[in-house]
């Protein structure tokens, strides 16, 4: 039997984070698992981050894509779709810091529409507010080529209700679910 992520699916009615370089990983995972999903961005942010990857894990027709003009209307809008609660993933990509009060806004309006949020944010910004913190991160397979990005390192870095730890974890295209790989397959 294979080993368990103890804080992945993320809470529900909480709002998380991602950093590293494959940050983009966990939310394409926990968006494989909603029914629907927000996606909240910065007009100009380059396209390139990977949401047109996201079709490998979801029917896009399930995502809705919200463009702002700055990560203030990004966090009203977040807000208030986490507080509808008609959205049960609300993916916001942050670009600056998030204080600690707009940081416990968010976990009272993901608390009160019963929404998971997650924010993806750079590296060493994160809010003393998230119920979780994660870094995704490539890890090298030398069963497989070495462009296969595929294997990755999850690491929980903070967690308000739990331990911390880290799984080495692939995506199954064909079971359509992450794996975790063993100890021994390493």
């Amino acid at each position: 039997m294979l080993p368990k992520i103890n804080a992945f699916p993320l809470l529900p009615a909480r709002v998380h984070e991602a950093c590293g370089p494959l940050a983009l990983s966990l939310a394409a995972v926990a968006a494989a698992q909603a029914v629907n999903l927000l996606w909240v961005r910065e007009t100009w942010q380059p396209q390139s981050t990977g949401i047109h990857g996201l079709a490998t894990y979801l029917d896009p027709s399930r995502l809705l894509l919200a463009q702002t003009q700055n990560q203030t209307e990004m966090l009203a809008v977040a807000e208030d779709a986490l507080r509808d609660g008609n959205f049960p993933l609300v993916v916001m990509e942050l670009t600056a810091p998030l204080s600690l009060t707009a940081g416990r806004r968010l976990q009272l309006a993901a608390k009160a529409g019963g929404s998971t949020g997650l924010c993806l944010i750079p590296e060493g910004v994160g809010s003393p507010a998230a119920e979780t913190r994660w870094h995704i991160s490539p890890l090298p397979d030398p069963g497989s080529a070495p462009e296969d990005s595929t294997l990755q390192r999850w690491a929980l870095i903070k967690n308000k209700s739990g331990t911390l730890g880290v799984w080495h974890v692939r995506w199954s295209q064909s079971a359509h679910r992450l794996i975790v790989v063993s100890k021994a397959r390493e």
